[in-house]
């Protein structure tokens, strides 16, 4: 056999090798359109497609700039999805995730390297979303102040056994926006609070009015100032009792 030979012999080899290759990777579809999905702090990552029983999913995850972790719910997984509301413990930390194709649990490849795709970067604190807030509707005997005793929306993280809150959280970045209306007119009126028992005064006497809650976190970017509204509740007549108050 010639020099020719021989090197005609070796690019097949290298050929059919690389070949071999692109099988198996096309064999693991990456993971598109990798979403943070995150509300009071439950973060969920999620992507498509769902894998076939040919392939999984691992997720590794880190602060940006730090090394990856996995958590070991999202090893091998045939879920399209994965739980890090416990794995962030950084809150402030900006963080990104690969999601790796890999062959199901169990199963064996000739491959060292995986495709993967990585999500875009996420932070805990910042971009959240806040979940409706639920408050207690109080009219003072004189008739002359609303109070509004709004309680702070639980988060899925825990401390020492105790399940937080908000307020937790955010501490004094936290404040409250109450939207409020005469009962069937349009004009509306907002009111700021640092605290969760908010006082309105000024209100007609004998006047049923409507009030709605959101948290509001002056701190964070536009788009993430506010959290999602409340159920509306309504006052009713100086002769009623104010409990009777409407949802919507």
């Amino acid at each position: 056999m010639n020099f020719h030979d021989l090197t005609v012999k070796h690019q097949l080899l290298k050929a059919c090798v690389l070949h071999d290759l692109f099988d198996f990777a096309a064999s693991y579809p990456k993971a598109q359109n990798i979403t943070w999905k995150s509300t009071n702090f439950k973060t969920i990552l999620t992507w498509e497609p769902k894998p076939s029983a040919d392939y999984s999913y691992t997720v590794e995850y880190s602060p940006v700039g730090k090394d990856r972790q996995r958590n070991p719910h999202c090893i091998r997984s045939s879920r399209p999805m994965c739980d890090l509301s416990t794995s962030l413990t950084d809150l402030h930390s900006y963080y990104t995730a690969d999601v790796v194709s890999e062959p199901p649990l169990g199963a064996k490849s000739d491959l060292t390297e995986f495709p993967y795709s990585s999500s875009p970067r996420f932070c805990p604190y910042k971009d959240t979303d806040i979940g409706r807030p639920d408050f207690k509707l109080e009219v003072s005997e004189d008739k002359k102040k609303t109070i509004l005793h709004v309680i702070d929306p639980l988060t899925a993280l825990f401390k020492d056994g105790r399940q937080l809150n908000i307020r937790d959280i955010f501490t004094d970045q936290l404040e409250y926006k109450v939207i409020f209306r005469k009962n069937k007119s349009t004009g509306k009126k907002e009111y700021i609070s640092r605290t969760n028992r908010i006082e309105l005064t000024g209100l007609d006497r004998g006047v049923s009015y409507c009030f709605n809650v959101q948290a509001f976190i002056p701190s964070r970017s536009f788009d993430k100032q506010l959290g999602e509204l409340s159920h509306t509740q309504c006052s009713k007549d100086e002769d009623k009792s104010i409990f009777e108050g409407e949802l919507s």
